[in-house]
């Protein structure tokens, strides 16, 4: 799995009972980005512009690093890979636009590479068979998070928070729908200012942002989008909220900010759609269980506490899954509803007619 965030690609072995129950983590890892590979892939998310022959190569060089990073984790942990029955892989979203006459969402990693270079089955291009079926292509995890975390005894939000977040309403009662969507921006405002004011990579806990104060001024013109008052179901992307995005936000308020005071007031743009979105959808839950990277943002979890202050905010790691490796067993446990040709999607959640087997499987 590689997201929004583009802070690596996440590498996860598990094991399922051959219906899909009795899921089991194995091992992890998370590769990063070679500097020169990650710029090009950072320019043409942001630019979204590219030569057919930059594009192509840029396919194949993801594909290369996706095959050479299980490789080398299957060596590491002394596992064949002819004990391993198939490989999901997302690859990197480069486009999505999931609504129009002619919807669709980009993903590149060429999975015919990966295919040849691990000697392993690969399942890729979830997304594009849930928007043929009229769906919006994700969020597709949420499935998965019910599968693993729900509950019969409590309502409960599962909360991924990337470069984008999304959340998974999960009912106790099998009688009402799991909802899932995004919510908006997570960690890519703060992850583009902090590169830009402090040429740091992300705010470490939020610190950066704790040390700030909100201006409200300048968080009622990031909340005046239309987006937060979309109805569902929705998702978006980088192709929404990106840097020029801040920046005719930023410049609506006339008065000089502060960068930190900015890191503080997107920090509580993050928290707060997420809460808005938890209150109006899920206001029975219990419980918010975190994770992705924003999960490390101890600030952003405080302020999300306060926020929802009659619910109770942790970690997937309380559910037992640590919260740096959910999304990638997820497209572990997608690979294998596809290969046992089984349904992927939710329909309640994506807006898809129907339930669709999800992927194209590339034969070892």
């Amino acid at each position: 799995m590689s997201g929004t965030s583009l802070d690596g690609i996440d590498v996860a072995i598990t094991s399922f009972s051959e219906s899909g129950s009795n899921f089991q983590f194995v091992q992890a890892k998370t590769f990063p980005f070679p500097n020169g590979l990650h710029q090009s892939i950072k320019q043409l998310i942001t630019e979204q512009q590219s030569s057919l022959q930059d594009l192509g190569e840029l396919n194949i060089a993801l594909g290369q690093l996706i095959g050479q990073s299980i490789n080398t984790l299957l060596t590491e942990q002394n596992i064949s890979p002819a004990d391993i029955k198939a490989i999901g892989s997302h690859g990197q979203t480069i486009f999505h636009s999931p609504v129009g006459d002619y919807p669709f969402s980009q993903q590149i990693g060429d999975a015919n590479i990966i295919a040849e270079m691990t000697g392993i089955t690969t399942v890729a291009n979830f997304r594009q068979r849930d928007i043929a079926a009229g769906g919006q292509g994700a969020p597709l995890v949420p499935a998965f998070h019910h599968a693993l975390f729900h509950s019969n005894d409590e309502d409960r939000v599962i909360v991924n928070i990337g470069g984008i977040s999304n959340i998974t309403c999960l009912p106790s009662s099998s009688d009402e729908p799991i909802l899932g969507f995004d919510t908006g921006p997570g960690n890519v405002l703060l992850d583009y200012w902090i590169q830009l004011q402090l040429e740091q990579s992300y705010d470490s806990n939020g610190q950066w942002a704790a040390s700030g104060k909100c201006n409200n001024k300048l968080l009622s013109y990031l909340l005046d989008e239309p987006y937060f008052k979309q109805a569902i179901p929705k998702s978006t992307g980088r192709e929404l909220f990106n840097s020029d995005w801040l920046a005719k936000k930023i410049a609506l308020e006339l008065n000089d900010l502060s960068p930190v005071d900015i890191q503080a007031t997107i920090t509580e743009l993050t928290a707060l759609t997420i809460a808005n979105d938890i209150n109006r959808y899920a206001s029975t839950s219990n419980s918010v269980f975190i994770c992705g990277g924003g999960a490390h943002n101890q600030h952003l979890l405080n302020r999300l506490q306060s926020l929802l202050d009659t619910k109770n905010v942790s970690t997937t790691e309380s559910l037992g899954l640590h919260p740096d490796w959910v999304e990638a067993c997820a497209f572990s446990w997608l690979a294998h509803r596809t290969v046992n040709k089984q349904s992927g999607n939710l329909p309640s959640v994506t807006g898809a007619k129907r339930p669709v087997i999800l992927g194209a499987i590339y034969p070892a």
